[in-house]
């Protein structure tokens, strides 16, 4: 019998939930990640981190920037494979188990919010410059109204941050540029060689600690992760906004720095809690009215605001997403009226205003940095544990370069920088590590039956296997769609057909398809039949909407293969629980579709099956599917409008001059394919050298914008 594989049905995957709204787009994941990075990194530390390594604070940026790529890159590949709420608590729970997830999740909730406390407070110091205002009552009113826009909606406090983010990177680049010309007039080499003796102050332990002490500045470039779920094509917009991200910190915070370590004074540059300020003030003298200067603190006034909002934003998801795993109260999973977290993004506001209130903000927040570390280094692993668990439905559309290597120092690297940062960051972690460990196993631990991936990848532990995760990792593919590549059209567009006017049972038609399939694939009808019915009976053929999916995965097979059965008469299958029951109280099918994928492609299995099922599950599609005349009209039920056409030659039309021509002479656009024609009521699949003759009709299948195109070439008089 031929080798394959199941795939489970979307039910399988896990209880239905309250998704969502994928409302953000590229835009929004670059402003999030952006945003929730400059703050305090750069318009506060830089003068407490030169006090620290000298005029090398430039450098020590940069080196931090380098080692955030691995965090980066993992939780880029773990964002594009799981898009779910919560981020890194889902990531780390799914990987290493629901303990870790545990202490994940939970930590980094209050690392959030107080970080995000620390930022609505650190406005003060800007705001100072001009206003005479009480810090921590306008703190509180941020959070609160934050959070009021939070709760009407992602789109809505994404909106803020892109004015927030725009107008921040804007008044930077101006200042970088500024900046720069006027260093240039002073002339660089005159000033490097005053500025920067000696470059490593207090040496190569200096310069270390220092690269851990604003490693931290980069820390928010993986919050975004919390909100993938409502990301739209999260395997594209996730690493590329993440990388723009990176790209725009790193640039503005190493050369930034390097032009306020070039204008201020060492001295007064160590002791300076608004140095950007201070910079801007002694290269724009030429400016009226003090501009540069207030353009800084509206830069300032904007970071901060963007950190507490992104902070709030993906804070919350990280209870929802504990809460839909029973890690927390269930309260925190329910959508309010505008489809938000209410509750977790309300109990995150009273969280960060009591922290403003009652507690030394700046300290605790600055600890929190090192259990950040910790949690790079966790996603790092959960990176390994995921590829050598052998999951098939962990099918990331990134994958991290330079595998294993990169996690590996990914893993490492935290805990020297975590080390380097002292012994009280140390002793923070581990506090936090026992607080969220209490938890768990007090609260979590007995609603709990999960086992992560970590047991997949252990053979030793095999029997403590998982096998819900891979189910509900299936789920997550199939949900996800399709990718670019992913051959769904020319599948059908050449797709085999079973027109049938009844059929005694499933067993018939299974019977029937292997026939007509074992061609193709090249496999035994005996095989295919054995496997095809060995899924059924194991209950693993998805069936919904009048239409059921029996599919497979054969070694050997070049590409996908489709049969499509139609039985007018309908078709009773028995109920999902395999109770015996009468026949009105099983399930009547009209379609069966038959997916014969290679067995070294899950993902894209997956994804086709997915993708068939959501045509299967539109309300017109079973009505198009019974009123077809023709197996062609059968493919074009599961075809994508956009991205198909069904032209009729004829004289008089403008396909008539396509009468008597090779299908490869015809201009038909970039990026299309005749995928079939329709001859003397059969199916003729074509290929180049295929001449069209009167009366055919073609299925021409092609990109959104080649099919657009040919529409238009057609319809003219």
């Amino acid at each position: 019998m031929a080798q394959h594989s199941r795939a489970t049905p979307a039910s399988e995957a896990g209880e239905t939930r309250q998704r969502l709204k994928k409302d953000l787009g590229l835009f929004d994941v670059y402003a999030i990640s952006t945003g929730a990075m400059f703050s305090s990194g750069f318009f506060l530390l830089p003068g407490l981190a030169a006090a620290q390594t000298g005029p090398s604070v430039p450098l020590a940026y940069l080196v931090a920037g380098i080692f955030i790529i691995p965090a980066m890159v993992a939780v880029a590949e773990l964002a594009t494979a799981m898009p779910r709420a919560g981020g890194a608590y889902y990531f780390l729970d799914r990987a290493l188990g629901p303990l870790v997830g545990t202490v994940g999740g939970l930590g980094t909730w209050l690392a959030l919010v107080l970080k995000s406390a620390f930022a609505l407070v650190g406005m003060g110091a800007y705001l100072a410059l001009y206003f005479d205002v009480p810090i921590q009552p306008l703190a509180v009113g941020l959070t609160l109204a934050f959070a009021a826009l939070n709760i009407v909606g992602a789109k809505e406090t994404s909106g803020l941050q892109r004015i927030l983010v725009s107008t921040l990177v804007v008044i930077l680049a101006f200042f970088v540029i500024h900046g720069l010309a006027d260093l240039q007039s002073r002339g660089f080499l005159e000033v490097t060689s005053q500025r920067f003796e000696p470059l490593f102050l207090f040496g190569f332990t200096g310069f270390m600690s220092t690269v851990g002490f604003v490693f931290v500045s980069y820390a928010g470039l993986t919050k975004v992760a919390s909100v993938s779920e409502e990301v739209r094509d999260p395997e594209r917009n996730i690493p590329l906004g993440m990388f723009l991200s990176l790209l725009t910190a790193a640039v503005i915070y190493t050369v930034g720095v390097y032009i306020l370590v070039a204008v201020i004074p060492a001295e007064q540059f160590r002791a300076d809690l608004t140095p950007v300020a201070t910079a801007a003030a002694e290269f724009s003298q030429w400016l009226p009215g003090g501009m540069e200067v207030a353009l800084i603190v509206v830069a300032a006034i904007a970071a901060f605001a963007s950190t507490g909002n992104a902070g709030i934003l993906s804070a919350s998801r990280y209870p929802l997403a504990m809460a839909r795993d029973r890690l927390v109260s269930p309260r925190f999973a329910v959508l309010g009226r505008y489809q938000t977290p209410t509750f977790s993004i309300v109990v995150t506001a009273v969280l960060m205003s009591a922290a403003i209130l009652l507690l030394d903000i700046e300290s605790i927040a600055k600890l929190a940095s090192a259990f950040q570390l910790l949690l790079f280094a966790l996603l790092s692993l959960a990176v390994v544990v995921m590829r050598e668990s052998g999951i098939e439905g962990y099918d990331p559309g990134f994958r991290s370069p330079f595998y294993p290597w990169i996690h590996v120092f990914g893993f490492v690297a935290p805990f020297w920088l975590i080390a380097e940062m002292g012994e009280m960051a140390v002793l923070f972690s581990l506090g936090l590590v026992a607080v969220t460990v209490a938890w768990y196993v007090r609260y979590a631990h007995p609603r709990v039956e999960r086992a992560g991936a970590i047991y997949h990848a252990m053979a030793r532990l095999g029997e403590r296997r998982h096998g819900g995760l891979d189910m509900e990792l299936r789920g997550i593919v199939r949900e996800k769609g399709l990718r670019a590549e992913d051959p769904f059209d020319e599948v059908v567009g050449r797709a085999q057909v079973l027109d049938l006017d009844a059929a005694p049972d499933l067993a018939a038609v299974v019977e029937q398809a292997a026939a007509e399939l074992a061609g193709r694939v090249g496999i035994p009808a005996e095989s295919l039949v054995a496997g095809l019915m060995e899924e059924v009976e194991a209950g693993f053929v998805p069936v919904a909407a009048g239409a059921a999916l029996p599919h497979l995965r054969v070694p050997d097979l070049e590409h996908p293969e489709l049969l499509l059965a139609r039985v007018r008469a309908g078709l009773l299958l028995p109920p999902e629980d395999g109770a015996q029951v009468e026949p009105e109280g099983r399930r009547t099918v009209h379609a069966v579709l038959f997916l014969i994928s290679p067995q070294d492609q899950p993902g894209q299995h997956l994804r086709l099956l997915g993708h068939l099922a959501t045509h299967v599950d539109d309300p017109a599609f079973m009505d198009l599917w019974l009123a077809a005349e023709n197996p062609l009209e059968l493919r074009e039920t599961l075809l994508r409008e956009e991205r198909s056409l069904t032209a009729w030659v004829r004289r008089g039309h403008p396909t008539g001059d396509w009468i008597g021509e090779e299908i490869r002479d015809i201009d038909m656009g970039p990026d299309t394919l005749v995928a079939l024609i329709r001859r003397d009521g059969e199916g003729l699949v074509p290929n180049g050298l295929t001449v069209v003759q009167e009366d055919d009709r073609l299925l021409i299948i092609g990109t959104p914008k080649s099919i657009a195109g040919l529409a238009r070439q057609l319809s003219r008089a």
